[in-house]
């Protein structure tokens, strides 16, 4: 009798894992499992701080949401999706031909954020969403005339003005926030339930403008990697609804422009930047914070050792802010009254000692484990990846540490700002879409585990939680 071969010959067999695959497997592991330590201890002391002043104003620390276990419509619906991401994602993201791609994974986060909303039910995870009084849409009847309350704007954000002041959300960002719901309402697509889709079809557009520019600023390979962790993402539970998962689509799709621009993969290069100008003009005219989003900009240029399309870029941004402030709304000034109007309320009384750490936790509940262990690469590599694209030899691997790093930065400038002292599981997600990608450079034999721990973290804050956006 023939022994029969002890080596991996037979077809399909793995090899068996190095000593330093090994060691890069349990560095992964002890990452991921600070983390998850960073979440409890952050719940736990939040809780007792809770408990014992009242001064967090949020239910279940560190997310703005209430202890709430159950099931929904969307139950059946999320559990498949999530089978099929980790069975078929991984293989299929190798395989497909680049655009059919970029359009599956779009569609992919569209019934994975879709299925996580309707966990809640219809009505109550999309439709009133967008409803409640500190929302955007209790004030489409004031914007009849836009052009008096455009120039009439700054005057309703501080609280002194009584029933005249506008809600939370409103006061907190620049009329184009609220102008995207006005303009929907317009044409015949008023109410909760179109405001939910339109937040959710942009918001999940992010993965195939992510996809793009990774593409353009790695390569291909590198992309493809990314696909599954850019679809089954625990920011999707945010996503499905708010405003920032359509703020977080924008933003996405401006620096996806611009990568096309600077690596000229575009077929007008030109037409490119301004198009990414526009977008990073209109970003910064949803939401004050996400002028950050320059950080990740200067990073897509410096990835691509370019500056060229600059001043198109500028150009575009600049004719957005110009429009604003011609038809009477300052930036600057609604940006100095937000900052008084913030301490007028929560923010006085939550504590950035807390805060300050407590929104990391945050962090890593909308981007997963497999985020934070792809971080640890991105963070021991990052020096090196530097050096690479100093001295113009950097790998695709490096060139990605960098665009994720730019957006860990980013996120970092807005924590220590403490103009972000809680609910950033949403106000984050435009920065959270670039973080996602670091995912891809954990091994490839190991994305089906990782895609499974992200599965279940979105699926459990789903269903134990219910979360206030």
């Amino acid at each position: 009798m023939i022994p029969r071969p002890t080596s991996p010959a037979r077809a399909g067999a793995a090899a068996p894992a190095t000593p330093g695959e090994r060691a890069v497997h349990r560095a992964d592991l002890l990452a991921a499992a600070g983390g998850a330590l960073l979440v409890v201890a952050a719940a736990v002391i939040g809780t007792v701080i809770q408990r014992a002043t009242g001064n967090l104003r949020v239910n279940w620390p560190p997310l703005y949401a209430s202890w709430f276990p159950h099931l929904g419509p969307g139950t059946p619906a999320a559990l498949a999706v999530a089978a099929l991401v980790i069975a078929y994602g991984p293989p299929l993201a190798a395989r497909l031909p680049w655009r059919a791609l970029v359009g599956s994974a779009w569609l992919a986060a569209l019934a994975w954020t879709w299925s996580l909303a309707l966990i809640d039910g219809f009505a109550t995870g999309v439709a009133r969403r967008l409803t409640t009084a500190y929302e955007y849409l209790t004030v489409i009847h004031r914007f009849d005339h836009i052009g008096p309350t455009l120039r009439d704007f700054t005057h309703h954000i501080l609280l002194h003005h009584g029933p005249d002041s506008w809600p939370a959300h409103v006061a907190g960002h620049p009329p184009a926030a609220t102008l995207t719901f006005v303009v929907l309402d317009r044409i015949g697509l008023g109410g909760g339930a179109w405001a939910g889709i339109w937040c959710i079809t942009l918001g999940t557009s992010a993965a195939a403008a992510a996809l793009i520019a990774l593409r353009a600023l790695t390569d291909e390979r590198t992309a493809r990697r990314a696909a599954p962790f850019l679809v089954l993402a625990p920011a999707a539970v945010w996503v499905g609804t708010s405003a920032d998962g359509y703020f977080a689509g924008v933003a996405a799709w401006a620096l996806a422009f611009l990568a096309l621009a600077a690596t000229r993969t575009a077929r007008v290069p030109a037409a490119a930047a301004l198009v990414s100008g526009l977008l990073f003009g209109l970003t910064c005219y949803l939401s004050y914070g996400l002028t950050l989003i320059a950080v990740i900009a200067a990073a897509v240029l410096l990835t691509a050792r370019t500056a060229r399309p600059l001043p198109l870029f500028l150009t575009g941004a600049a004719a957005v802010a110009a429009a604003f402030t011609l038809a009477g709304f300052s930036w600057w000034e609604g940006y100095r009254l937000l900052v008084e109007r913030y301490y007028q309320g929560a923010a006085a009384v939550r504590p950035y000692a807390y805060w300050v750490w407590g929104n990391l936790a945050c962090t890593v509940l909308i981007t997963g484990l497999a985020t934070v262990a792809g971080l640890r690469h991105a963070v021991a590599r990052g020096p090196r990846a530097l050096r690479g694209l100093r001295h113009g030899d950097a790998a695709a691997g490096d060139r990605l540490r960098i665009l994720v790093l730019a957006a860990l930065l980013a996120l970092l400038v807005a924590d220590l700002s403490g103009m972000s002292k809680a609910e950033t599981e949403r106000i984050w997600l435009p920065f959270a879409v670039w973080l996602l990608p670091a995912a891809a450079l954990l091994p490839a034999a190991r994305h089906r585990h990782w895609l499974t721990a992200q599965a279940v973290l979105a699926l459990l804050v789903n269903h134990l939680l219910y979360t206030g956006w």
